[in-house]
């Protein structure tokens, strides 16, 4: 499925139903996503804050016109490191279908190549406790454990 066609594109209003079904597409997102017909007006109005925010780049892997992967990459300015720009990534899936056959490298490279681009000096991102293949994955693309995160619920 990683042959020809594949394209790392930003994503567009329509391709919500595709990002929102990944996002739900396991244990944990199946318990914090609403995936259903049609969407609740929140993810189109969370959509319209990305889309309109300069250092937010929600990104979906096309294939020949379908989408089977999405990462939220965003860029935030910091006072550490001399005031140099960190790269943040979230949110991301590739399709249950599409899954071990090289999608998520590839979109994650992608992500690194458009940090380095921007002039980031740092890709940062948090990953599930539980998601132990994830841990492996991002290993293997050079991440390191290097801090604790920590995460309060306002809700």
């Amino acid at each position: 499925m990683t042959g020809d066609g594949l394209i790392f594109r930003m994503a567009k209003r329509t391709d919500l139903p595709s990002i929102v079904r990944m996002l739900a597409d396991d244990e944990l997102g199946s318990r914090r996503e609403k995936l259903v017909d049609p969407l609740p007006e929140s993810y189109y109005a969370a959509f319209r804050k990305i889309d309109g925010d300069p250092n937010h780049e929600l990104v979906v892997a096309d294939l020949n016109g379908e989408v089977i992967g999405t990462l939220h990459l965003m860029f935030l300015p910091s006072l550490s490191f001399h005031g140099r720009l960190r790269a943040q990534v979230e949110s991301v899936r590739v399709d249950s279908r599409c899954r071990s056959q090289g999608v998520g490298r590839k979109m994650m490279l992608w992500a690194i190549e458009r940090a380095k681009e921007r002039g980031a000096h740092v890709v940062q991102l948090t990953t599930h406790l539980s998601r132990k293949d994830a841990h492996r994955f991002y290993e293997r693309l050079g991440f390191k454990g290097s801090h604790l995160g920590m995460k309060l619920s306002l809700e």
